[in-house]
């Protein structure tokens, strides 16, 4: 295997069946839901920045589906954990805040996996608080004692959560502003006081749609960072509330 070599998994997605077992608030608008399932088997998730489809039903009775990273899993125990952001209303949120013990619901995939192997010099990830269930897995999984600089945007400070991590990090938390403009710029002025050591870092992006663009822009143009050692990707859209 090449040094850095990013490697793609496909599979077919397969429909399976969670029952709500439990609920905890991690910060005011983050909720962990805890399922257990019998259908768990062959489940599988390499990348912390892997998502699945969870479907609900609309007010309408329409079925529609949103996005979600598997937080934790364990195929033995019949145990599965997704971590909700509440920041916004939605069939997804307003489904988590009001499930109950016992109530079920669909989730299918990962469809695909970006694997990005543990042999870069540094990492840098940059998101807001819908990035931090894949923050979270990636931190837990980084190797003992490498650099990695968080950037996170959150609606209070009540939000910041404990992030556990063998890496050495750097970890700066702002608030968001009320524009993805002017996130991106607040995240702008923070990186360009901060030195970066030296080597290959891999870099991942991920929250609102045109906060990850600009982000993903500024760090091609202006640091001149590779742009196959960059992931941006969008997790909500701010014109849709």
């Amino acid at each position: 295997m090449q040094k850095h070599e990013i490697t793609k998994v496909r599979r077919e997605p397969v429909r399976r069946t969670l029952t709500v077992a439990a609920k905890e608030f991690l910060t005011p608008r983050m909720l962990r839901i805890r399922f257990r399932s019998e259908e768990l088997e062959g489940f599988d998730s390499p990348s912390p920045d892997d998502h699945i489809k969870l479907f609900f039903l609309s007010a309408e009775g329409e079925e529609v589906r949103r996005d979600f990273t598997p937080r934790a899993w364990d195929v033995a125990t019949g145990t599965f954990t997704i971590d909700f952001a509440l920041h916004q209303h939605g069939p997804a949120a307003d489904w988590a805040r009001n499930a109950k013990d016992g109530d079920t619901v669909q989730i299918a995939g990962p469809r695909g996996s970006t694997v990005v192997p543990d042999d870069f010099d540094w990492y840098l990830l940059i998101g807001d608080a819908c990035a931090i269930p894949s923050f979270s897995r990636r931190l837990q999984e980084m190797r003992a004692n490498v650099p990695v600089f968080t950037y996170i945007l959150v609606d209070g400070w009540e939000d910041k959560q404990v992030l556990e991590t063998k890496a050495d990090r750097q970890q700066h938390w702002l608030l968001r502003g009320e524009s993805s403009s002017h996130d991106a710029e607040a995240i702008r002025t923070e990186l360009d006081k901060q030195e970066f050591p030296a080597g290959d870092g891999y870099v991942w992006v991920a929250g609102e749609t045109e906060f990850s663009r600009e982000i993903y822009n500024y760090l091609i143009e202006k640091c001149g960072h590779s742009e196959q050692w960059i992931k941006a990707a969008a997790y909500w859209t701010r014109s849709e509330g």
